[in-house]
C-alpha cells in the first residue's frame, strides 16, 4: 500500500463516502483513504467536526505525508483545528490542499499509488481542475506548468503506436491504470494523442493523460526513454491488449442473431454480427474528415454568436433533408433517429451555454461548440451505460456537422464507382443513411455495436455488417477482396476458395428466401390453421405510402400526421391537409387508411405549439388528445380535412393517448360538431366514418371494456404502453432497458385489451415496433390480435412469419409466456419453441 495517505473532509457524509469509493476504485485500495464528514445530528446531519478530522488523520497517518482535501467553509476551519491536536512532529507532515474534492481526490490517489512524493501528489491534486477545464475546451494550454522531465540523451528511446478500443477511451479507471503502470518503471513515459494532434505529455501524470481526451478509436504514440524502455512499453501494450480489463462491447437486448465466433481459418476476423447477409467484394476505405479545432480570441462576439447560429440553422436544414431522404429509403420509424438530432440543435441549455461562453470569454465559435458538445458526450459517458453509446453517436454526428459548417469544409463523399465493402473505424448515422445498397454491399468497422443507430439503419437498408473487428483491417489496401457474413459476425480477407463456395451458397439461399418473402408479400397473411391476419403499414409521409403498397401493405394502420406540422412556423391549413390525405388515399386505392389525429408533446414538441411553461415530465404531461382538446381550432381543422377526404375512401379516425372515457366522449362531441358544420355547408363526407383509439396508457387497459363501448376499434401502441407499464422513460438510458414490450406485464396488458375488444365485438390491432419483430410474431398471434401494422420494409417478412405459424401453437406459447417473470425468459421460451420446431 502506498505510504502517502488521503483524508476527505466534507459537510456531507454521503458525498465523502462516495468520493472515497470512487478514488479507491482508481487504485484498487493501494492508498489509505479516511473520511471525516457530517455530524451526529439526525435532524441536521450536515457539518464538520474537528475531532472527527483529527481521528481520521491519526488513523491513516504516515511519515511520508497526509494530504487533507476539504469542501468549503467550516471544513477548512475544522481541518486547521484538527492539526493542532496532533503532536508537533506529525503536524509538519499533514498538508491542507485547496484542490477540488472529487477531481483532487482522484488525481491525488493515482499520484500516490504511482509512488509520487507528497509534493508531487499535491501538484497533481491542484492540477486536476485545470485538466478537466482543458478537456472541456475552457482553457487553451494543457497544464503547461507540468512539463516532461529531462532525460539522459544517451538513454535508449523506444516508441509504439496503439489504438484505444475500450468503449469509453481513457476515462478515469483506464487512465489510472495507465499512469500506475507507467510509474512502475525508471524510464520516462511520454504520450501523444495522434488523432487529436496533441503535444507529448507525461505518462505518469493523471492530469496530463486526462488532457489528451482519449476516446475509443483514437491512436496514441507512446515513447519510453531509459534502461527499461522495452519492458515499460510491453507492459503498457499489455494493458491495451487486455482492453484495460473492460468488455469490448456491452449490449442491452442485442438482436437475436448476434453472436461472436473465434477465428478458425486463415485470414478470418471475428466481430459483432450487426446486420445479416453475405457480401463478397473488394474493400474501400472510408476516412471521414476530422476537424481539428483551435481556440482563439475574437473581438466581435455578436458576429461570432451569429456565425454559430447560422451554422446551426444550416445543420438543421441538412438534417431535415437527411430525414426526408431516410424516410423514403428506410421508413419513418428508423428515420426518426434524425428527429433526435434536430432536438439536440434546439436544446436551450446547450445554446445558452454556447452563447454565454462566446460573449463572456471572447472565444471563437468552433472552440465553444466543441466544448459544449464534449460536455454532453461526457455526461453520457459518466453513466457508463451501453445504451448511451447509441445516443453518443448521434451527438458526435450532429456536433461534427456544425463544426464542418463553421470551418467551411465540404461534406464527406461516400460515393463509390464500383460495388464494394466499406471499411472504416466507424460510421455515423448520417453516413449510413446516405449509403447506396447497390454500391455498398457490406460494412466492416473496427468499432460500433449491434444496437447503434448505424447498425439499425444498415439492417433496414439490407446491408450486411460486421462491427468491432480487429484494427488490422484498417491497414488493408483498397481493392483487397473481402467476404463477410453479417449473421455470424465473421469476415475473411482474401478468402480461400472453399470459404467463398460456402458463403456463395449461403448468399444464394438468403436471396431465395428474400425473393420468396417478396413473392408472397402481396398475398394475404394466413396462418397454417387458416386464420387471416391483416398486415398494414405505419407511415409518416406521402413517400411512405408508395413503398407500403409496393411492399404488400393491405392498408395503412397508422398515418402519423405530425409530419404535416414539422419544419414550419404555423400549423397546416385545412386545404393543405386535405390535399395530403386525398393523395395518400388515392395511392391506397380503397385500402383502409387509419389517420391518427395530431399527437404532439412528450418527446415530440413543436416550436410554435409549445406549452407556456416547462414540464418536468412531458411524457406525463400535456400531449396527444389532451393537447388537441385544449386547441379546438387546431383539432377541428384537422377533423374537417379528414372528413372531407373520406368521401369515396376507407378512411378511419384514430385518437391518440386516450386515458379516460371522458376524453373519448369529448372528442366525439367535437367530431359531431364538425360533421354538423359540414352538413350545414353542404360539404360531403363519410357519415359512417369509424372512430378508434390508441391504447397506450395503463388506465385505458384497465377500462378497456368501457372504452370499447364508445369506439369502433382499438390500436395498441406498445412503444408508449411499455414505458408507462414499466414506469421507465424509454429515452432515459438508466432505465431504458426495462422498456421491453415482451415483458410479461406488458403482454398481460395486451391480452386484457384484446379480450375486452373482442367481447365488445370490435377489432384490435398493434402498431408498435414489436409488430415488426418476427421473433415476436408467435406471441402476437397467440394474444389474438386481428391486425399488425409495421414499417413498410417489414411487411414481406412479417407475412412470411405468419404463414409459418399456427394459432393453436402460438396460443400455447402465450399461456406460458405470461407466466414468466421477465422479458428475458419470454425470449428464451420463444427461442426454445423455435428450436424444437413447435411453432
Amino acid at each position: 500500500m502506498a505510504a502517502i495517505a488521503i483524508v476527505i473532509v466534507s459537510h456531507s457524509k454521503q458525498l465523502a463516502l462516495g468520493v472515497r469509493e470512487l478514488a479507491a476504485q482508481m487504485v484498487q485500495g493501494q492508498v489509505s483513504i479516511a473520511v471525516a464528514a457530517g455530524i451526529e445530528d439526525s435532524e441536521n446531519p450536515l457539518g464538520t467536526d474537528p475531532i472527527q478530522v483529527y481521528e481520521a488523520i491519526a488513523s491513516v497517518f504516515s511519515d511520508d505525508g497526509v494530504l487533507v482535501l476539504m469542501d468549503l467553509g467550516s471544513a477548512l476551519l475544522s481541518a486547521e483545528m484538527a492539526i493542532e491536536f496532533l503532536p508537533e512532529a506529525q503536524q509538519q507532515k499533514v498538508y491542507l490542499c485547496e484542490a477540488p474534492l472529487v477531481e483532487g481526490a482522484i488525481a491525488a490517489v493515482v499520484a500516490a499509488a504511482a509512488g509520487g512524493d507528497i509534493h508531487q501528489v499535491i501538484a497533481e491534486a491542484r492540477g486536476a481542475l485545470l485538466a478537466k477545464a482543458t478537456q472541456l475546451g475552457l482553457v487553451s494550454s494543457p497544464l503547461s506548468a507540468i512539463t516532461p522531465t529531462t532525460t539522459n540523451i544517451e538513454s535508449p528511446t523506444r516508441e509504439i503506436q496503439l489504438i484505444v478500443s475500450n468503449r469509453l477511451g481513457l476515462h478515469a479507471r483506464p487512465a489510472a491504470q495507465f499512469v500506475a503502470t507507467a510509474a512502475r518503471f525508471q524510464s520516462q513515459i511520454l504520450v501523444r494523442n495522434l488523432t487529436r494532434n496533441t503535444q507529448l505529455v507525461r505518462g505518469d501524470s493523471i492530469n496530463q493523460v486526462t488532457t489528451l481526451g482519449v476516446r475509443q478509436g483514437h491512436e496514441l504514440l507512446i515513447t519510453a526513454t531509459g534502461s527499461d524502455a522495452d519492458e515499460a512499453l510491453a507492459a503498457l501494450q499489455a494493458l491495451f491488449a487486455d482492453n484495460f480489463g473492460e468488455d469490448r462491447v456491452a449490449l442491452n437486448s442485442p438482436p437475436a442473431f448476434q453472436h461472436k465466433v473465434s477465428p478458425t481459418t486463415h485470414g478470418e476476423l471475428s466481430g459483432i454480427a450487426a446486420s445479416p447477409g453475405v457480401a463478397i467484394a473488394p474493400v474501400v476505405h472510408y476516412q471521414p474528415t476530422h476537424i481539428i479545432v483551435t481556440q482563439h480570441h475574437v473581438e466581435d462576439v455578436e458576429a461570432e454568436w451569429q456565425r454559430l447560429q447560422t451554422a446551426i440553422h444550416t445543420a438543421q436544414q441538412e438534417i431535415q433533408a437527411v430525414f426526408s431522404q431516410a424516410s423514403l429509403q428506410i421508413g419513418d420509424a428508423e428515420a426518426a433517429i434524425f428527429d433526435a438530432q434536430l432536438l439536440f440543435l434546439e436544446d436551450p441549455v446547450l445554446l445558452e451555454a454556447a452563447k454565454e461562453r462566446i460573449l463572456a470569454n471572447h472565444i471563437n465559435a468552433e472552440a465553444v461548440w466543441q466544448a459544449v458538445v464534449d460536455e454532453v458526450i461526457a455526461s453520457y459517458h459518466i453513466l457508463e451505460d451501453s445504451y448511451l453509446q447509441e445516443r453518443v453517436d448521434d451527438v458526435v454526428d450532429v456536433g461534427q456537422r456544425v463544426l464542418r459548417l463553421l470551418s467551411g469544409n465540404a461534406p464527406a463523399n461516400l460515393h463509390l464507382e464500383q460495388p464494394a465493402i466499406l471499411v472504416a473505424t466507424d460510421l455515423t448515422p448520417s453516413d449510413t443513411a446516405g449509403l447506396d445498397p447497390t454500391k455498398v454491399l457490406g460494412i466492416c468497422t473496427t468499432s460500433g455495436s449491434a444496437t447503434s443507430h448505424s447498425a439499425i439503419i444498415a439492417r433496414t437498408l439490407g446491408i450486411p455488417a460486421v462491427l468491432g473487428v480487429d484494427v488490422q483491417v484498417l491497414h488493408l489496401a483498397d481493392g483487397t477482396l473481402m467476404a463477410l457474413d453479417g449473421e455470424s459476425g465473421r469476415a475473411w480477407v482474401e478468402p480461400e476458395s472453399h470459404i467463398l463456395d460456402l458463403l456463395a451458397a449461403k448468399q444464394s439461399a438468403w436471396q431465395v428466401a428474400q425473393q420468396e418473402a417478396q413473392a408472397t408479400a402481396h398475398q394475404p397473411a394466413i396462418t397454417r390453421d387458416g386464420k387471416q391476419i391483416s398486415v398494414f403499414a405505419n407511415i409518416g409521409s406521402i413517400n411512405d405510402v408508395q413503398v407500403a403498397v409496393a411492399s404488400g401493405a393491405e392498408g395503412v394502420g397508422l398515418l402519423r400526421t405530425e409530419f404535416l406540422y414539422l419544419d414550419r412556423t404555423s400549423a397546416p391549413t385545412e386545404e393543405e391537409q386535405l390535399a395530403v390525405y386525398q393523395a395518400i388515399a388515392q395511392v391506397l386505392d380503397n385500402r383502409p387508411l387509419i389517420i391518427r389525429t395530431l399527437d404532439v408533446g412528450g418527446d415530440k414538441p413543436l416550436t410554435y405549439l409549445r406549452v407556456g411553461f416547462p414540464e418536468a415530465n412531458p411524457f406525463l404531461g400535456w400531449r396527444g388528445i389532451r393537447f388537441c382538446l385544449d386547441h379546438l381550432d387546431l383539432f377541428k381543422t384537422q377533423l374537417r380535412a379528414i372528413l372531407r377526404a373520406s368521401v369515396g375512401h376507407q378512411i378511419k379516425i384514430m385518437l391518440p393517448m386516450i386515458a379516460t372515457v371522458t376524453e373519448v366522449r369529448a372528442a366525439k362531441i367535437i367530431l359531431g360538431e364538425v360533421q354538423a358544420e359540414l352538413n350545414q355547408a353542404g360539404i360531403a363526407f363519410d357519415a359512417a366514418i369509424k372512430v378508434g383509439i390508441m391504447i397506450e396508457v395503463p388506465s385505458a387497459v384497465a377500462i378497456a371494456d368501457q372504452l370499447a363501448a364508445e369506439v369502433d376499434f382499438f390500436s395498441i401502441g406498445t412503444n408508449d404502453l411499455s414505458q408507462y407499464v414499466m414506469a421507465s422513460d424509454r429515452t432515459n438510458p438508466r432505465v431504458a432497458n426495462l422498456v421491453d414490450a415482451l415483458h410479461p406485464a406488458v403482454l398481460r396488458m395486451v391480452q386484457q385489451t384484446v379480450q375486452a375488444a373482442h367481447k365488445a365485438g370490435i377489432s384490435v390491432g398493434l402498431c408498435g415496433e414489436l409488430a415488426a419483430d418476427t421473433f415476436a410474431t408467435p406471441i402476437l398471434l397467440g394474444l389474438g390480435l386481428d391486425e399488425l401494422s409495421v414499417n413498410p420494409q417489414s411487411i414481406p417478412g412479417v407475412k412470411q412469419a405468419i404463414a409459418r405459424l399456427s394459432i393453436v401453437a402460438s396460443e400455447a406459447i402465450v399461456a406460458s409466456a405470461i407466466q414468466q417473470d421477465s422479458a428475458t425468459h419470454v425470449r428464451e421460451l420463444i427461442s426454445t419453441e423455435i428450436g424444437q420446431n413447435r411453432i
